[in-house]
């Protein structure tokens, strides 16, 4: 289930009721979870489930699940499984025919978007890039044409640099990093990426988790003149109908094909 990342308000009637009424709690930093189940009066079973220990921690928590136990998974915030523990856990549950429900609410990659002002009708969520460098060029290039608003989850110490990479790779894009998102040091810093480079560049350090939203490749401008050119050279063979002519052009050139449609019935009026 989804908890806090950072304002503990930000949690579900839901999801504090089932918090309150399963049997085990399954958390990537338990210290980190009891104060949240501390401020709720909750005392409930804690068990370490992160990175270093999830395909063991799962087998006897699989086992308790199938004696009958219910088991509440949390990562240290957010939604688990997303840049978290848990994916063998419940990949595991459901591979045993037991039942997983997700709790949906706060995650920071959301947040971050809902709040950063770029496009949000397509958006890829690429979580922590590889830290080695070419690794990280790698991991760049293969995002660098996705027609869509890009979010990344970065650690303070690394943000810079990652910036620094991103300007080199996908060009200087308009962009948006939100820093500590629900604390009450919240902050968006808006502009291109550069511009972000250079306010890091003039502080003495950043704190913080870090999530960075970066908007998409500029649409290139269709050359209609070539368009054009090509809607001659097709009506003049006249094997295909307008409708299937406008969706054949629509596509090659990426735009709508009622704009296309209608460049066509020009041309066969005009003559």
């Amino acid at each position: 289930m989804s908890t806090p990342i950072g304002n503990l308000e930000d949690i579900t009637y839901r999801a504090v009721r089932t918090l309150g009424e399963v049997d085990i709690i399954a958390a990537e930093d338990t210290r980190r979870t009891l104060k949240l189940l501390n401020h709720y009066n909750i005392k409930k079973k804690l068990v370490a489930c992160h990175e270093h220990n999830e395909q063991e921690a799962a087998k006897g928590l699989i086992d308790q699940m199938l004696q009958g136990q219910n088991v509440a998974l949390v990562s240290d915030g957010g939604a688990p499984l997303i840049s978290d523990p848990g994916f063998r856990l419940v990949s595991m549950a459901v591979e045993s025919g037991l039942e997983a429900v997700p709790i949906p609410g706060a995650c920071a990659a959301i947040a971050g978007l809902c709040g950063a002002g770029l496009p949000t009708d397509r958006f890829m969520f690429c979580g922590f890039l590889p830290k080695k460098q070419g690794k990280l060029r790698e991991a760049l290039e293969n995002v660098k044409d996705v027609q869509a608003t890009l979010i990344f989850y970065e650690s303070p110490k690394r943000v810079l640099k990652v910036i620094e990479g991103m300007t080199q790779v996908l060009g200087d894009r308009t962009a948006v990093l939100a820093r500590e998102i629900t604390k009450i040091h919240e902050e968006f810093i808006r502009g291109t990426l550069s511009g972000i480079a250079e306010e890091l560049n003039s502080r003495e350090g950043v704190k913080g988790e870090c999530t960075l939203i970066v908007s998409g490749p500029e649409a290139q401008n269709p050359d209609l003149g070539s368009l054009d050119g090509l809607i001659r050279m097709e009506v003049a063979k006249g094997q295909l109908s307008a409708s299937k002519l406008s969706a054949k052009l629509a596509k090659q050139f990426g735009i709508e094909k009622k704009k296309v449609y209608a460049m066509i019935l020009a041309l066969k009026d005009a003559k």
